[in-house]
């Protein structure tokens, strides 16, 4: 027998192949208008996890506009709430836009960081392209959410002391929202979309892997940028990387960590054929540099005697908390969610902060940026211009809200390479924020298509992560059916959602598109550069592939380089 499926146009029930054929040709006249969805309920029977069901509270008719080539037409912008459970807890925003030119396609928008607001459903993929239409503009219909919760500036962690505001962030509330937005594009449009796509980078990145996992047919596919998959080892990484910078004399300043970039470039930026201020062949750089013997312009970079005397190098106490970040934490405890350890990060080569102005002051914000994590913490995150390290804000955050539940908890005591009484949460929270599972046969045989790409120069989640997943991924399901449904990328000079050095613009939502609808698995994808040298390209290739310099030909153009190392020669 066919199982029964909510029908959002009659409001009951209908075996799942009766549901869609009445979707599918119910006319356009019965579907109800923009205005018309004001104040629409949405029951809990069309919510595949627990609520108490959502209402629209807000709806506006947006003219079309934009600027070419990212213009759009005319749309609906509708706003909706989907009540918890537990009435302590908060609801969930969700906003959704729905184009008068609809291409009978929906689009979700995962988060980032500890979320809290609704990502701009109108706007960009992560790392998308500027010379392309954005999805609204493509006529995508296109949702996303707050994950249950309105963040405080001063403390995003905080909502965590409510447990299902917790779980929303884990993840339920990317079921909840995706599940509510079917049913308003089914009464708006009157039908559901023949496909379906998930977006996201970092948080929204793993989220996109959570949809992948535990949902396996609500898309058919899913781009993942820089996802902070395994979330709680990388907490636990945050903690030693933070507690090592807060060692006297340990904290490197703007300036400090120009230099270092400076000589990481000289060191390791012609390994790939050419100098263009990029690190391409990172492994190579990984495996040479060393601070404590690297020059800059000639002279050491380590100060004289390993003393802090100057800005133009580094002291030996700086030296041994940036080791700490290009290295890994291993865990000598078990965690219920199966992570042992969490890698280190490409240190050489990444912008960690420096002195500049616009995309500059938001890499330094998102990496060790200005003041040197001490108790209590000083402000962090990306609304400051001057405030803790991005990675001891969230160490920070998460300890006195995720784990003890104490507001005024010392973050910088819990070791958390030997966290004693603290070890039960931390690994019953594991379950919740590490999105692990690497047999993804479920959505592979539905027909969905994963797309993953991470930044070698990312100063937040190291890329050497996504790396790792994607190895345990090819060794637990097989290297050619992982073929058949995922292909991970790594983009030189990349950081953390922006880059002055090479700021990533791709457009993956059309390589995606192509291999899910047409059966056209990506090649030759292109990545181009909107910062560092606009308008410059690189190839794409797949990992651990890198691009190569051909010894001639235009160095800001895709055809004067080579991927080489790739497995499959792209």
């Amino acid at each position: 027998m066919s199982p029964l499926r909510y029908n959002p146009l009659s409001r009951c029930f209908l075996p799942l192949a009766a549901l869609t054929a009445t979707l599918l040709t119910t006319p356009l006249a019965q579907a109800a208008s923009c205005a018309g969805l004001l104040g629409v309920q949405v029951p809990e029977e069309a919510i595949g996890l627990p609520t108490r069901g959502a209402q629209v509270v807000s709806v506006t008719s947006v003219a079309a506009g934009g600027s070419a080539p990212q213009t759009f037409g005319a749309y609906c912008d509708v706003a909706a709430e989907i009540r918890p459970l537990d009435p302590a807890a908060p609801t969930i925003r969700m906003r959704l836009v729905l184009p008068e030119r609809w291409n009978r396609k929906a689009m979700m928008f995962g988060g980032g960081g500890y979320n809290g607001s609704v990502p701009n459903v109108a706007g960009n993929l992560p790392a998308g392209p500027l010379d392309q239409p954005t999805p609204l503009g493509r006529g995508y219909a296109v949702f996303a959410s707050d994950s249950g919760h309105v963040a405080d500036p001063f403390s995003p962690g905080a909502f965590a002391w409510n447990e299902e505001a917790l779980a929303n962030y884990a993840h339920d509330a990317l079921k909840k929202a995706r599940d509510a937005a079917r049913h308003l594009i089914a009464l708006h449009y009157g039908s559901l979309p023949e496909r379906s796509y998930f977006a996201g980078g970092s948080t929204g990145g793993r989220e996109a892997l959570a949809v992948v996992q535990q949902w396996p047919t609500d898309f058919d596919g899913a781009i993942a940028l820089y996802p902070a998959y395994n979330a709680l080892a990388l907490n636990l990484q945050f903690g030693r990387i933070t507690r090592a910078l807060a060692a006297p004399g340990a904290f490197p300043s703007l300036e400090k960590r120009a230099a270092l970039l400076e000589a990481a470039l000289q060191a390791c930026d012609g390994l790939d054929g050419v100098r263009d201020r990029v690190v391409s062949h990172q492994a190579a750089c990984n495996a040479r540099f060393d601070p404590a013997s690297a020059r800059l312009d000639g002279r050491p970079l380590r100060c004289p005697g390993g003393a802090d005397s100057s800005q133009r190098c580094l002291s030996d106490a700086q030296i041994e908390a940036l080791r700490v970040f290009n290295t890994p934490i291993r865990f000598n405890f078990p965690l219920a969610s199966g992570e042992t350890h969490y890698p280190g990060f490409n240190a050489w080569g990444s912008d960690l902060g420096r002195p500049g102005e616009g995309v500059q002051l938001v890499v330094n914000r998102l990496g060790l940026n200005t003041l040197q994590p001490t108790y209590p913490m000083p402000v962090h995150g990306t609304g400051f211009a001057d405030g803790a390290p991005y990675h001891s804000g969230f160490w920070d955050e998460w300890v006195r809200h995720f784990v003890t539940r104490n507001p005024t908890f010392d973050s910088l005591g819990l070791d958390p390479e030997a966290p004693g009484p603290w070890l039960p949460r931390i690994s019953e929270l594991s379950l919740r924020q590490d999105v692990n599972r690497t047999d993804l046969s479920a959505f592979a045989d539905n027909g969905g298509k994963l797309l993953i790409a991470h930044g070698t120069a990312d100063q937040l989640v190291s890329s050497r992560a996504s790396a790792e997943y994607y190895e345990r991924i090819r060794r637990d399901m097989g290297p050619g059916k992982t073929r058949r449904f995922l292909r991970y990328y790594e983009i030189p000079g990349y950081g953390h959602a922006a880059s002055t050095l090479f700021n990533a613009a791709w457009d993956s939502l059309s390589a995606l598109e192509d291999w899910v609808e047409r059966g056209r698995a990506p090649r030759g994808q292109i990545v181009a550069d909107s910062v560092g040298v606009p308008g410059r390209t690189r190839p794409l290739c797949e990992y651990p592939g890198w691009p190569k310099y051909r010894g001639k030909g235009d160095v800001n153009t895709a055809s004067s380089f080579v991927c080489v190392g790739s497995r499959n020669g792209h």
